[in-house]
């Protein structure tokens, strides 16, 4: 097999200096236009929900087998030229640089004006931006950020720790199923549901994992953190779930956990609201530090992450896998 560890960490550390690459081919917006298509043509009529079941899952087999074909299947596998493509699709696969910007850009535009916050958010966020107060735009960005670090970073490594570049890549599809048709609005309510239904289950053990990441990561650099490592862990318990996703509540908990305060609440998506519990009591202003600390937090839970896949990759293939 070959040798994990240098495409792994290579792609990573092109994450973590370029970010997605805006004027560069991408495969995740290659499935984005191949979800559009297969929606606009198959999203009605009768049988919707068959249909959207259908390409769902037609899309996500079919990113499987391609990508176990072109990483196992080709003259090159074990050539110098098969560590490149992979550590580009590892790259490919990885979000967590270009999002951690985004936050940041957030609230330099809501210190700016309320109208530059709003605009800057609605660039990472589905839900509508433009009544949106200060406080409500720094707390979903930050919402943002936590969730993105489970789904955009440690979902995509747990998956490689188990199938590799495969598993990988056919968990993006997974997750741009999700972003793009798994809404519970009247579009997308049937058609989407399977594809809903199958990021939860991809999801469920990897936001897990982030949430308990981010509260060890969290005790471990900060050692002025006043509240004790039990406390943080019953908090992510009693909120993880206030949230209509299974799995998104948990590392929007631990993150409102480690910055004592308080996240979710409804909001506006697509001109329809949808109501939301809040994660958390403390309704306290938010400001610069706190994205800066959660940053913190977040790339840090992302290299503990790396070590461990590759750690695990280590146990299971040797040293010469």
């Amino acid at each position: 097999m070959m040798n994990v560890t240098i495409p792994l960490i290579a792609g990573w550390l092109l994450d973590r200096l370029v970010g997605d690459p805006p004027s560069l081919p991408h495969p995740i917006v290659l499935f984005g236009k191949v979800i559009a298509f297969g929606e606009r043509h198959l999203n009605k009529g009768r049988y919707r929900k068959l249909k959207g079941a259908l390409m769902a899952a037609t899309l996500i087999v079919v990113t499987f087998a391609a990508t176990y074909l072109l990483v196992h299947a080709t003259p090159f596998e074990d050539t110098v030229w098969g560590l490149i493509l992979t550590a580009i699709l590892v790259f490919y696969s990885l979000a967590g640089t270009t999002l951690v910007r985004e936050v940041k850009a957030v609230f330099r535009a809501v210190n700016v004006s309320v109208e530059q916050g709003r605009q800057q958010l609605a660039r990472i966020v589905g839900r509508d931006t433009s009544q949106l107060s200060p406080q409500e735009i720094r707390t979903a960005a930050l919402e943002t950020l936590a969730e993105n670090l489970s789904d955009g970073v440690i979902a995509p490594l747990f998956w490689y720790a188990l199938f590799g570049i495969p598993g990988m890549l056919t968990y993006k599809m997974v997750n741009t199923l999700d972003s793009m048709i798994a809404y519970r609005t009247p579009r997308y309510r049937q058609f989407g549901a399977f594809a809903a239904h199958v990021d939860d289950i991809a999801n469920y053990l990897p936001a897990r994992l982030t949430a308990v990441l981010m509260i060890l990561v969290d005790r471990i650099v900060d050692n002025q953190n006043r509240q004790p490592l039990s406390a943080q862990f019953r908090f992510l318990r009693q909120n993880a779930r206030n949230h209509i996703s299974p799995n998104s509540g948990y590392p929007e908990a631990a993150l409102a956990a480690i910055l004592n305060c308080r996240f979710g609440g409804g909001h506006v998506y697509f001109g329809q609201y949808i109501e939301k519990p809040f994660i958390g009591t403390n309704d306290r202003q938010l400001h610069d530090t706190d994205v800066k600390r959660s940053v913190r937090i977040c790339v840090l839970t992302e290299v503990v992450m790396l070590v461990l896949v590759l750690v695990v990759n280590l146990l299971v293939f040797g040293l010469g896998a």
